[in-house]
């Protein structure tokens, strides 16, 4: 008996598991995978990593909470490592999928969604290691939201509005009710 959104490979007697992990920068999404060669999940190809690739246990809780992950790849080529170095990473979306192997066919679910986070490259000589960690989704709920109900502050959101236009001539203005 399998649930709702797991693998069905993972009720076949003999099954090859793997990790899949996407993320997405702004000059276009890195697909790496913990196997050999090229991946299909999904009409999307991932590019085998072996053994290279490391990823923390991913928490599940009852309460509502924010959850990180971390991830770090050892041995990358150096356009991986150019990415790594001069993309705007931060708060950008990364996916981790689990999935199965069996009998031919592919399949997965996403087992973390969330943010990048921080990023730190250790170079050791000839070898590099990228690590990388995400959070949730649910962290934005610990964030403050700072708004100025000011005319500046609504532009930001829809450059043509003017709703709060005249806020400022009306704080020292004087009306005459009544008269």
């Amino acid at each position: 008996m399998t649930r709702s959104g797991v693998p069905s490979g993972f009720s076949d007697a003999s099954f090859t598991g793997f990790v899949a992990v996407e993320l997405k920068f702004d000059s276009g999404t890195l697909r790496i995978w913990n196997g050999y060669g090229n991946l299909t999940v999904d009409g999307e190809t991932y590019v085998g990593s072996g053994s290279l690739i490391n990823i923390s246990a991913i928490e599940e809780s009852g309460e509502i909470g924010a959850k990180g992950v971390s991830m770090s790849l050892t041995g990358i080529s150096s356009t991986i490592l150019a990415t790594a170095l001069t993309e705007n990473y931060q708060y950008r979306e990364a996916n981790i999928y689990i999935g199965t192997i069996a009998s031919g066919t592919v399949s997965s679910y996403k087992a973390f969604s969330g943010r990048m986070d921080v990023m730190t490259i250790n170079e050791q000589g000839e070898s590099c290691t990228v690590s990388l960690t995400a959070e949730s989704r649910l962290i934005d709920l610990e964030r403050s939201r700072v708004r100025r109900w000011t005319s500046e502050d609504q532009k930001q959101i829809d450059g043509t509005d003017k709703g709060f236009e005249f806020i400022n001539s009306l704080q020292e203005a004087a009306i005459q009710w009544g008269g």
